[in-house]
């Protein structure tokens, strides 16, 4: 997985706004903020801009309608969450690198909902997710990952017919089917680097930060 460059887009969720400086960091050094109508009171508490709202704005302050009534996008439709209209909002306006903070938290179920969307998003534009405790990559194929020795590492597949092979992981896949997503969970890194190969399928990577 090669690393990157900022600038690139923050989407800010409606969970637990981060507290940790990885996730600060990409929001500090973002192109452009696009926020979840939900979660703009705590983007502008913690002393950031949003630069588009996007949601069915049924969390949106008066207060916050009016301030950032140049920069609202409503998307009434409910056959998809806030989290998704604004990834397809930025997909619509060729913002195809995307970095997703304030998804994880609060209630379980959006939290694995949001994780899980992941899969999804990953067919059509660059995304990762960043936590307080690690990040969030979402793979189509067998990639190499940028990695260091000790690093924390838990493998999930959506499909559970998925054949996982793994070389620089201290306990390794060999043609593994992930039938439940702890099977693959609480490994580690031996080096600055992994690989997983797999054919097809959406496989869900976490890496922990050190610290």
């Amino acid at each position: 997985m090669k690393r990157r460059n900022i600038p690139r887009t923050v989407i800010v969720a409606d969970g637990n706004f981060p507290k940790h400086h990885i996730p600060l960091a990409y929001l500090r050094n973002a192109e452009r903020i696009v926020c979840c109508d939900g979660s703009v009171k705590k983007l502008v508490k913690a002393g950031f801009t949003p630069d588009a709202i996007v949601g069915d704005m049924d969390s949106l302050s008066d207060m916050h309608a009016l301030r950032y009534r140049d920069r609202i996008y409503e998307i009434s439709e409910q056959e998809t969450n806030d989290l998704t209209k604004s990834v397809n909002w930025c997909i619509e306006r060729g913002y195809n690198d995307l970095v997703i903070v304030g998804a994880t938290g609060q209630r379980e179920d959006h939290t694995l909902g949001n994780i899980s969307l992941l899969a999804e998003y990953i067919q059509n534009v660059n995304v990762i997710m960043v936590t307080d405790t690690g990040l969030f990559l979402p793979l189509l194929k067998g990639s190499e990952i940028s990695s260091f020795p000790g690093q924390q590492v838990s493998v999930f597949s959506i499909d559970p017919a998925t054949e996982i092979t793994s070389s620089g992981l201290r306990y390794p896949l060999n043609n593994t089917k992930l039938g439940n997503w702890w099977m693959a969970t609480l490994n580690e890194a031996t080096a600055e680097k992994f690989n997983l190969a797999f054919d097809t399928g959406k496989v869900l990577v976490f890496l922990k930060f050190s610290e």
